[in-house]
């Protein structure tokens, strides 16, 4: 037992020998070392510290200048599509008037043809009609029978009554039309055509109105009628032009010009907000006249607004 004690006593001395070398401070020369591996880390850790936050600073430059670059490009790119929009709207709307006034001027000069061949028509019988004339006061003459006015002859009948030279006309030469006038009515009509094509417009209105009043029953007055809505609509004034193809297509329903003022009256109509009313005219223009050229051009309209040549069938 006391040998028990005592083997007891001997390892707890052991034990706190061991317990006291263990918890003894290290010598001076450990310590130090290890203070000096420890500032070189920090050391290293600043100068690192030090690098990422100057590449950080490096990239935020770069990227400053990267994203105020693109900046510029898009300023600079939107001035220019601002300008090129600008330019095609320009060029947009010189396109229109140039083929408005290309087809005001294609008018003009089927106008004129349609006249010149009406004029030598004209002529072309009358010269049918002198010959005849003539003919038949030859055969007359060769017969030796004296010389009367035909009365199967359209032309006037030769006079050889020198007794009525003086004479006042009665009421039947008063009523029958003079030479004059017909060329009266060509030469106010051309006139007025002609100013109207190099852009005079307020003469123009002033003859073709003339022509209006003073030759109603022409052939050409309904023409002259399209032109003075014509006018208005080249000057802006869209609700006289309205006013003056609605007179076309009321007065003269079978003019050559009825479906140009109906075209023409349905533009008026869109360019005064009349939406509903220049869609229903067009639609009318492509129903009455399939296939000609205002119908194309009211076709290709309709496209323009966005809607259908032929109105959609009611849902029920």
């Amino acid at each position: 037992m006391r040998t028990r004690w005592i083997a007891l006593a001997l390892a707890a001395v052991l034990v706190g020998a061991l317990g006291g070398a263990m918890l003894a401070p290290k010598p001076t020369g450990a310590v130090s070392k290890d203070m000096i591996q420890l500032q070189e880390q920090v050391s290293q850790l600043l100068q690192g510290q030090r690098d990422i936050r100057s590449a950080i600073d490096t990239n935020n430059a770069t990227l400053r200048t990267l994203v105020q670059q693109s900046l510029d490009a898009t300023n600079q790119l939107n001035a220019q599509m601002g300008v090129l929009q600008k330019n095609v709207q320009e060029a947009t709307a010189n396109s229109g008037s140039r083929i408005d006034t290309m087809s005001t001027q294609t008018q003009g000069l089927s106008d004129n043809l349609q006249d010149i061949q009406a004029r030598v028509a004209k002529l072309s019988q009358q010269m049918n009609d002198v010959q005849g004339l003539l003919q038949s006061i030859d055969g007359k003459i060769s017969g030796g029978t004296p010389v009367t006015p035909s009365a199967n002859s359209s032309g006037p009948a030769p006079n050889y009554a020198p007794a009525n030279q003086g004479a006042p006309p009665t009421a039947a030469d008063n009523s029958a039309p003079s030479p004059m006038s017909s060329v009266s009515s060509d030469t106010l009509y051309q006139n007025a055509l002609r100013d109207f094509s190099t852009g005079k417009y307020d003469l123009a209105r002033q003859e073709f109105s003339d022509f209006i009043k003073n030759f109603p029953t022409n052939e050409l007055s309904s023409n002259a009628q399209f032109y003075l809505g014509e006018i208005s609509y080249q000057q802006g004034n869209y609700q006289d032009a309205l006013a003056q193809y609605e007179i076309v297509m009321t007065n003269y329903p079978k003019s050559f010009k009825l479906s140009a003022a109906m075209l023409k009256k349905a533009f008026a109509e869109l360019e005064l907000g009349m939406r509903s009313s220049g869609i229903r005219d067009l639609r009318e223009l492509v129903r009455r006249f399939p296939g000609s050229d205002e119908s194309r051009r009211a076709q290709a309209k309709l496209k323009e607004l966005g809607v259908s040549a032929t109105p959609r069938a009611a849902t029920r």
